[in-house]
């Protein structure tokens, strides 16, 4: 149940495929690596505990890190390769890394953030070197590869990717488990879609974010193979499917809809027969988008909603789901509750803010205020992600945006997220977001930003041409009243969108 067990009965099995590249990691190779990297960690003065952090793009010893942190009771954060030099030394100080990794490809930003991190005491950089970073490559090669006498299970210590504030470090509690014992996500991945050491696993999404990362670890754990793109491309997506036989995957919406946007002919000439099983969360699915895809990939579309927090899991089943179109599931263990801004529990179908309890418990990390601001203000100990929703009768819920982006027009609540799914499926638009900027008469007014198919198409013919389309399909008073064209939306590569930064230009600075 961890890669040194593959390794044992399986050395020369493929652990890693580069999409890309092709480069191949084995099994052998992840153990070995990860354990000599686990032995420099210790020498470097590391124990159980303790915090390293890296920032890399999808490379090919991006899970040898992780692993080598996990086996040695380590937290590890792994970090965006897209962000600011502020933004990244922020993250490596906050989480008080001792170690950090980085590559050549982004010494420039690696090297930028030394003098903010001065916590750090070895600094270590993959193909290469840079003023103040050693080689990884040699600081490794004389390194045991047993595994160090102390080994037990470490953590992520993942950060909320700033789409509504500074990153939130979630810190989650060290088990100190021994590596083999399987963790509760493993078990849900294995009751839910059924992998097994045979199933191969197309990850198309940065590993640095929660999901493929912890994904990609559990199906290492069964002796999976996983297939990882670079970056992701859509019809690249579906080669990899019928080259590989690709039994597992997992997306998020957006991904679904630059697939469906290829054209048919693309899309049919691939043979997607092997994969029995598509995974997406992250985001909300638009009910037209998600009815699209089981009808193309059969009844195989498996839908979870959850956080880095790890403090619930839902999920849904493509069955159920077009029995309850909309919905992102029903709770596996815990117990889901809307409630209003006292902390009442709401009736059935009313918007509220969505609580977890019985669930695990999190802090994030320096941050006393934004963990208090998670908890449910009657102190019952239910812990939020900041969502809007509702429950149905059958305990389904249905997410309606973001706490922190409910729109307030004349008294009432206006929900981003209705007016977004219905613009993202117009076929001239390549991606949107939908936002509150200030009105004198009604408090706030519905906007909308959009990203066209093309730059060309941009303007007040397209302007009216998608307020019209959006007021054919919803009640006006959720649709922008006006739209602004822009080249490209600031979406983290996960699809989760940096909405903030949009909003922030049209909301005049507090004095």
């Amino acid at each position: 149940m961890h890669p040194g067990a593959v390794a044992a009965v399986s050395p020369d099995k493929p652990a890693v495929v580069m999409a890309g590249s092709g480069r191949v990691v084995t099994y052998r190779e992840l153990d070995e690596e990860s354990n000599r990297l686990a032995h420099l960690f210790r020498a470097t003065g590391l124990v159980p505990g303790d915090h390293v952090a890296f920032m890399l793009d999808n490379h090919p010893s991006f899970l040898t890190i992780a692993w080598a942190a996990h086996r040695s009771g380590l937290y590890y954060t792994a970090i965006s390769s897209r962000l600011t030099t502020d933004e990244l030394a922020y993250i490596v100080d906050n989480c008080e890394a001792r170690v950090f990794l980085s590559s050549a490809d982004l010494a420039d930003v690696a090297t930028s953030v030394t003098e903010a991190t001065p916590r750090v005491e070895l600094r270590l950089m993959l193909d290469g070197v840079a003023p103040g970073f050693v080689s990884y490559e040699e600081a490794v090669a004389s390194q045991p590869v047993t595994p160090v006498r102390d080994e037990c299970q470490g953590a992520d210590m993942l950060y909320s990717s700033g789409t509504t504030g500074r990153p939130k470090g979630v810190k989650p509690f060290l088990s100190a488990a021994p590596l083999e014992k399987p963790g509760p996500l493993l078990q849900l991945i294995r009751f839910l879609f059924a992998p097994s050491a045979d199933s191969v696993y197309l990850s198309p999404a940065p590993l640095y974010h929660a999901a493929p990362l912890r994904y990609c670890m559990n199906f290492q754990r069964l002796g999976a193979t996983l297939v990882v793109m670079e970056r992701f491309d859509p019809e690249q997506a579906l080669a990899l499917i019928e080259r590989y036989g690709v039994t597992h995957s997992q997306w998020v919406p957006t991904m679904f809809i630059k697939m469906l946007k290829l054209p048919a002919s693309t899309r049919a000439r691939y043979d997607l027969s092997s994969l029995t099983c598509a995974i997406h969360a992250a985001a909300p699915c638009p009910i037209p988008v998600k009815e699209r895809m089981i009808e193309w990939w059969g009844p195989i579309v498996h839908e979870y909603y959850a956080g880095t927090e790890g403090n619930g899991f839902l999920y849904v089943g493509s069955e159920e789901w077009l029995e309850h179109r909309g919905t992102v599931g029903r709770p596996l263990g815990g117990a889901v509750h809307v409630c209003d801004e006292e902390g009442n529990e709401l009736p059935l179908r009313e918007h509220g803010t969505v609580y977890f309890s019985e669930g695990p418990r999190f802090v994030y990390h320096g941050d006393e205020e934004k963990t208090r601001a998670s908890r449910d203000p009657l102190g019952r100990g239910w812990t939020t992600l900041g969502d809007i929703g509702y429950l149905d009768e059958e305990g389904f819920l249905y997410l309606t945006d973001r706490r922190a982006y409910t729109i307030i027009s004349g008294g009432v609540n206006v929900y981003p997220q209705e007016a977004e799914n219905v613009l993202a499926l117009h076929p001239k638009v390549a991606d949107v977001a939908v936002f509150g900027v200030p009105d004198e008469e009604m408090g706030e007014q519905v906007k909308a930003v959009v990203q066209p198919m093309s730059m060309d198409l941009a303007g007040p013919g397209l302007e009216s041409e998608l307020i019209d389309y959006c007021r054919s399909r919803l009640a006006a008073y959720k649709c922008p009243r006006s739209i602004d064209f822009r080249p490209e939306l600031p979406r983290h590569p996960t699809g989760k969108l940096y909405k903030r930064l949009l909003r922030d230009e049209y909301w005049p600075a507090a004095p």
